[in-house]
Order: structure tokens, then C-alpha cells, then sequence
């Protein structure tokens, strides 16, 4: 064997088998051995002790936002060093793939406080099927799956417009569905309170939902509404999802703002029957409660209507900047998700312009405070001077319900974690050791068996890859280890880019991309796509 992983206790993945001492061998990218305790020990080239420590499959992170990132930075410590051997890019409706020129540009601007600008990227690829190649070219420290964002799709079939698509539109959108799916996508992501993906009516989603099952991928949804409207927006999705027969996982499955406070039980039971009578449903959380996003996403929709440059017109008018405010702070945008916006919720995490700094780690009513001017104004300035490029703490979720979540069976981990910004949201570097730290090991809401279930197996079913998520011969070494008495977040939101502790050594494809808590050169990681 070409490395062999000794004394591990080995955690397999499947929540329902007890933790068991083994040596885990490995022949080229795969588990080839395992040998319980009594029997024979194992012997390879190389030796990895683990001293007893937990071995477990490789995290899988299923939402990532990190389609640049993984391209500008292979080294990918945020999320290698967590134990992530696998993330799921292409989230929220909006990518950079399949694209025009000008879709392109388009969409640089829009998710700059996302991705950055893009201005050190070389942009080689139009299509999915590029996109991914090009992972495969360069390497990374991790493997990338992607999901075709109906968003882009929409803009490349249509423009910015808030109107109904023709039938001649329509087809184009399945055309361009139907070939990232062929390029190997795993299924489509919308962001349906960000424009222009939020444009398309339930029966539009649907049509592109039914070509992304005839391929056995899943639809995951940035709903409606996370606020005022939430339980009705995971209905919607149910539903839509049943009539078009595609498999639906929930984007980010929380219950926000103090109109949901203690209504997770809410959630899980219109879940449950839904999964009774057959449905296919899965969902991902973050062990957080402040969310992240951008401050240009919580304008009203019509704001946005026309892309970035649209924007910024309208913000450069006062009668219709008037009307902004009073929508945001009066009525609640639907980019605020109906809530009235408060101001002393939402932190600035991250700026564009490096002029703007001092706004950062800053609630915008702690700056507006300090400057002695009303809240709107100090949103307005970050917004044309930063050209929507800011980016948002928003502190609006509840403890109990996030807990209550991530219990469920159909629970899988995604981090949503924006790596961009001075200030990023700790979930970014710290999501899978929060887990494994903080809600395994010091709250006990989950048992370490169950908890290693949903952050791999249960997400690699969703993904359909036979040959990943478990401890087993035969599959991919995809692999952590970890101490389950040492391992937490090292990320902080006053530090967020600190590294988490407890996790000495991370393998992807059987090569090592963590060796003693310490970054290798490895370049194992490459695009996975749908079989």
C-alpha cells in the first residue's frame, strides 16, 4: 500500500455504526485495506499515526462560494484546513458559468462583495463544461462540484428584465440548463430574492427543473423569503419541486428575523410530511446565527432591476432613493425579506474600496452614530461609494431554532462561507470544526456518529457519488483526522481568519493536503461531476 493510516478510530460515515480502532490502508487514490483491531496490521510506504485520534470521510461543503476563490488561491486552506475534501460551487442563482461576454461582465460586477472583481482571474471559459476543466488544469487542495445558477442562465437568455419569459426564452433556458448538466453539473441553484433570478414565476422554475431531473440532478433553492414569508417560501419550493419530479435540497434552512424566533419546529413538520408522502428533500445549515450577504441584496428588488449600473442610477437620484428608504425602512424590501430593515443588525463585514475601511467590524448604526447622521444615509454612501461592493454580518438568527435544524435526518453541513472582505463571516474557516467542537463534543446536540453522518455521507447521497462519504473499501480517500477532545473553530468574528486546532491531517484522492496540522504543496483536488 502507498500509505497507511494507523491505530485510527475510525468514524465510517453512516451515523448508525459505533466508532471502531482500525489501521486504513491506501493504494493510489483509494481506501484498498481496512484492518480492525486483532487483526493483522497494516504496512505501506508511508505511515500516518493516528494515535487513536478520529478518522473520518472527508466534509463535504454543501455551499460554497468559493468559484474564484478555488482559481485564484488553489492553496484553499479556508476550507482544506477544516477538513473539507469536497464544496459545492455555483450557489444562489449566480455564477460565472455558462456566460457571454456581457453576461460575464454582469456578473463580476453584481457578486464582486461575493467573489471580488475578478480582475486577477483569467477568465478562459464560457460554459460549466469549462469552468470545470479548468479546475482540472489548475488543481486545488479540494474537489469542486457546481450547480448551473438559473440566475445567470436567465441573464443570458433574457437580460435584467422583470417580466415573463417568451416561449422563445423559455427554450433557450432548458437548452443551457440541459447542456451544463450534460458538462457535468450536479443541478441547479437559484437566488430567488436576488435579481434577476428572483424575476421567474413558480411554472418558469419548474420547466428547468424538469430538464434537471431527467439528468438525476437536485434543484437548491435560495428561497423567497428567510423572514416574513419563510414558511410559505419552503412550501412554495416543496411544491414546485413535487410537480416538476426533481429531488429539492434547501439552501441555507434557517428561520431568521423575530418574526420566526422558536419556529424551526414549524419548518421541520412541514418537512416531514412532505417526506412522508414521498418527496425527495434534503438541506443544508451553517452552527451559526448571524447571516452574510451582501448590503446591495437587502435594496428591494426593483432597485436592482437592470443590473448594477441600474442600481447605482437610481441611488444617484433623490426621489427615487426617497422611495428606497421608505421600502427598506417602512415596509420591508422583499431584498430584506419583508422585515423592516434595523439597522443595528447589520455589520459590515468587507469593503471594495479600501477608502471605506473604517466602516468595517461596524454596525451601519454605530457609523451613522459616530458620523451624526441617520442610518440611511450611511447605508446610501457605502452603496455608491463602495458600487454595491460591500459586504454584510447580518445579525438576525436564533439559537434554538439553528439547533433544532441541524438535528433533522435530512440535515447536511454547508458553510455559505464568503471568503471576500476585511472581515469575513467566521463561518468561512470555522463551519465543520463548529460542528464537530462546539455542538458535539460542549453542547451534545448532536453525537459525533450522527454528526460525521451529515457532514459526509448523507451530502454525498444527495450528490450521488457512490464512491464517497464513507469509510470503505473501494471508495475515494477522501479523509480527516481529527481529535475529538481538541477540535474546534479557531475562527473568530473578531478574528475570522484564523485556522481551526484538533485537525493534524487531511487527505484528498489518498494525498495528503494537511500533514501535521501544516499545508502541503498538493494539488489533489479536481471538478466532480455528475455520473
Amino acid at each position: 500500500m502507498d500509505l497507511v493510516i494507523r491505530d485510527a478510530r475510525v468514524i465510517d460515515g453512516t451515523g448508525g455504526t459505533r466508532a471502531y480502532r482500525a489501521d486504513v490502508g491506501i493504494t493510489a487514490n483509494r481506501i484498498s485495506h481496512i484492518a480492525r483491531e486483532g487483526e493483522p496490521r497494516l504496512s505501506g510506504a508511508r505511515t500516518i499515526e493516528a494515535d487513536g485520534r478520529a478518522l473520518a470521510p472527508g466534509f463535504i461543503d454543501m455551499h460554497a462560494h468559493s468559484d474564484l476563490a478555488l482559481l485564484r488561491d488553489p492553496d484553499h486552506s479556508a476550507k482544506a484546513a477544516q477538513g473539507v475534501t469536497l464544496e459545492v460551487v455555483g450557489q444562489d442563482g449566480l455564477s460565472y458559468a455558462p456566460v457571454d461576454d456581457e453576461t460575464l461582465t454582469a456578473i463580476r460586477s453584481a457578486i464582486t462583495g461575493w467573489n471580488g472583481d475578478g480582475s486577477d482571474i483569467d477568465f478562459d471559459w464560457r460554459t460549466v463544461g469549462g469552468y470545470l476543466d479548468r479546475i482540472d488544469r489548475q488543481g486545488t487542495a479540494v474537489n469542486a462540484a457546481y450547480l448551473i445558477p438559473q440566475g445567470t442562465v436567465r441573464m443570458l437568455a433574457m437580460g435584467w428584465d422583470d417580466r415573463p419569459a417568451t416561449p422563445e426564452e423559455l427554450d433557450r433556458m432548458r437548452t443551457l440548463v440541459a447542456e451544463g448538466m450534460e458538462q457535468g453539473a450536479v443541478g441547479m441553484s437559484s437566488g430567488l430574492t436576488y435579481t434577476p433570478g428572483m424575476y421567474a414565476s413558480d411554472s418558469e422554475l419548474a420547466e428547468l427543473c424538469r430538464v434537471v431531473a431527467r439528468y438525476g440532478g437536485y434543484y437548491c433553492p435560495h428561497h423567497r423569503s428567510y423572514g416574513a414569508g419563510a414558511l410559505q417560501a419552503y412550501a412554495e419550493m416543496v411544491e414546485l419541486t413535487r410537480d416538476a419530479g426533481c429531488a429539492l435540497h434547501l439552501a441555507h434552512a434557517t428561520m431568521n428575523f423575530g418574526v420566526n424566533k422558536g419556529k424551526a419546529p414549524e419548518l421541520l413538520a412541514l418537512l416531514d410530511k412532505a417526506l412522508a408522502e414521498g418527496a425527495d428533500i434534503t438541506l443544508d445549515t451553517y452552527p451559526y446565527t448571524p447571516g452574510c450577504t451582501t448590503l446591495a441584496a437587502m435594496l428591494p428588488s426593483w432597485a436592482n432591476e437592470g443590473g448594477p449600473q441600474a442600481t447605482l442610477a437610481r441611488l444617484a437620484d433623490p426621489d427615487t432613493t426617497a422611495r428606497i428608504r421608505h421600502v427598506m425602512e417602512v415596509e420591508g424590501a422583499d431584498g430584506c425579506h419583508g422585515v423592516p430593515i434595523e439597522w443595528d443588525t447589520i455589520e459590515i463585514s468587507g469593503v471594495s474600496n479600501p477608502e471605506l475601511h473604517a466602516y468595517v467590524g461596524r454596525t451601519v448604526a454605530e457609523s451613522a452614530a459616530a458620523r451624526g447622521e441617520e442610518p440611511f444615509a450611511t447605508a446610501h454612501r457605502l452603496l455608491t461609494e463602495d458600487r454595491l461592493g460591500s459586504t454584510i454580518l447580518q445579525h438576525v438568527g436564533h439559537e434554538e431554532n439553528v439547533r433544532q435544524i441541524m438535528r433533522h435526518p435530512a440535515h447536511t453541513g454547508g458553510s455559505d462561507g464568503i471568503l471576500q472582505g476585511d472581515k469575513p463571516h467566521p463561518r468561512a474557516y470555522g463551519t465543520f470544526p463548529q460542528y464537530l467542537g462546539r455542538y458535539v463534543r460542549e453542547l451534545g446536540v448532536l453525537s459525533l456518529e450522527e454528526c460525521v453522518a451529515h457532514l459526509t455521507s448523507r451530502a454525498a447521497a444527495r450528490l450521488r457519488l457512490a464512491d464517497r462519504g464513507l469509510v470503505r473499501e473501494g471508495y475515494m480517500a477522501d479523509l480527516v483526522v481529527f481529535d475529538p477532545e481538541t477540535v474546534a473553530a479557531g475562527s473568530t468574528f473578531e478574528k475570522p481568519r484564523t485556522l481551526p486546532v484538533g485537525i493534524p491531517h487531511v487527505l484528498v484522492a489518498g494525498t495528503p493536503v494537511i500533514e501535521d496540522g501544516r499545508r502541503t504543496e498538493a494539488l489533489p483536488g479536481r471538478a466532480v461531476r455528475r455520473r
